[in-house]
């Protein structure tokens, strides 16, 4: 039986394009590294932005055409950006406010200001009780009452973001724990931990597999091993690929502002992501002000603006076509230069498309010329290629005998593969 996607998941893979936000302890303490043992000298009298502007960072990110957002609420070091009951170590003990302040509820209004999809990051490992003696219960304990805490007091939350980074050694009370959650929050979705409704693609890098069906029947697990956890069966599983604005580090750091990445670079990890059906969430780290860096915004605006150039206007647009003997033929009045094909799949009924091919087919040779092929379409595939001119397109696909299986085929010509 094919596997089908829930509502949830189809509406997560039209989000496309989201903003992470790293932004706590460690934003105040340059240098220091996840695991490095020098959480302690991260003390809370050093958490003081004078210029805290969550709305920035939201409006920031509305601009660049991105639809949710998620922000680290407690990384690894396992400092609380809100006044937790559960732990000394947070918020309420800044200077910031006087100890009033809460960086999760002024995230969560200015998401809901600007209409963006509400996104929680919460590390499971967590470096300030590590090594307390807890035991597996007490620990799991302190998890779920954090964790209760942010799914009860700040409204409905659209995405809860669990980092599996210095979990490897810890076996979770998995079932109490998602059972907690579902209770709490029941139309959120997890990513890529328990009971995923979204997984990780694997890496860190912006790429993401060439062959990136949504179903899958195991899960990667954390950049610090190659241990997968396996599923009890398939499971139609969206992916997402979280990646730096900057090379080296999650949070902000002024002496790597020239790591910034460059717009040929965004462009073509969004082909790499978005492009072969993954959601693309791009990290930028607030500084110690409390705001996003200018090369940061500068960076952002622009690929926002040069997405919406290059796919604002298709050659030809063709909505639900029918396949024909698994082909589809687009003639076009003239002979015409294109580069890009995009292609979207019906997943209602889960993916039905194994591969496909495009050709051309020359009006003096009449023979059909292959010039690209590919693997799954699902959510979405762009398709880019040196250009290529011809009256006829002819798309052929090796489908699960549905002939209904396409949703959209758009045809486009840029200045280059990119739109820049």
């Amino acid at each position: 039986m094919k596997v089908k996607p829930t509502q949830k998941q189809l509406d997560f893979m039209e989000w496309e394009f989201g903003l992470f936000f790293h932004f706590g302890i460690r934003t105040f303490y340059p240098g220091h590294k996840d695991w490095d043992g020098n959480e302690a000298q991260m003390v809370p009298e050093g958490f003081n932005p004078p210029n805290l502007d969550c709305r920035q960072w939201i409006r920031v990110a509305k601009e660049a055409g991105a639809t949710y957002a998620v922000m680290t609420c407690k990384h690894h070091d396992g400092f609380a950006n809100w006044p937790s009951a559960y732990t000394s170590y947070n918020i309420s003990k800044t200077p910031w406010k006087e100890g009033k302040g809460d960086v999760v509820a002024d995230y969560v209004a200015a998401c809901r200001e600007y209409g963006l999809k509400v996104g929680l990051y919460f590390s499971p490992a967590d470096a300030n009780i590590i090594g307390r003696n807890l035991t597996a219960a007490e620990y799991d304990q302190n998890f779920i009452d954090q964790i209760s805490e942010l799914l009860t007091n700040y409204g409905k939350i659209d995405y809860l973001w669990f980092d599996g980074c210095g979990s490897e050694g810890h076996e979770y009370d998995r079932e109490r724990i998602i059972r907690v959650i579902r209770e709490l929050q029941p139309g959120i979705l997890i990513f890529n931990m328990w009971d995923p409704d979204t997984r990780w693609i694997g890496n860190e890098e912006g790429i993401a597999p060439i062959r990136s069906y949504n179903t899958v029947e195991s899960l990667d697990f954390s950049v610090r091993t190659d241990r997968k956890d396996a599923l009890e069966s398939g499971r139609f599983l969206p992916a997402e690929c979280g990646m730096r604005m900057r090379r080296d580090t999650w949070f902000c750091s002024e002496q790597d502002e020239d790591t910034v990445k460059t717009l040929d670079e965004l462009m073509g990890i969004y082909d790499y992501t978005v492009g072969r059906g993954i959601n693309l969430l791009l990290n930028i780290g607030p500084d110690a002000s409390g705001e996003l860096p200018q090369a940061d915004v500068r960076r952002v605006t622009e690929f926002g603006q040069a997405l919406r150039e290059r796919f604002a206007s298709p050659i030809l647009s063709l909505e639900d076509p029918i396949l024909n003997q698994e082909e589809i033929v687009i003639d076009l009045p003239e002979e015409t230069v294109i580069n890009c094909v995009v292609l979207a799949e019906h997943l209602e009924e889960g993916e039905h498309i194994r591969s496909f091919q495009i050709y051309s087919q020359p009006v003096l040779s009449g023979r059909r010329l292959l010039f690209y092929e590919g693997y799954q379409v699902g959510h979405k595939a762009i398709c880019t290629f040196p250009a290529v001119a011809s009256k006829r397109f002819i798309l052929v696909f090796d489908v699960e005998k549905k002939v209904d299986c396409l949703k959209k085929i758009e045809l486009f010509y840029t200045k280059n593969q990119y739109g820049f």
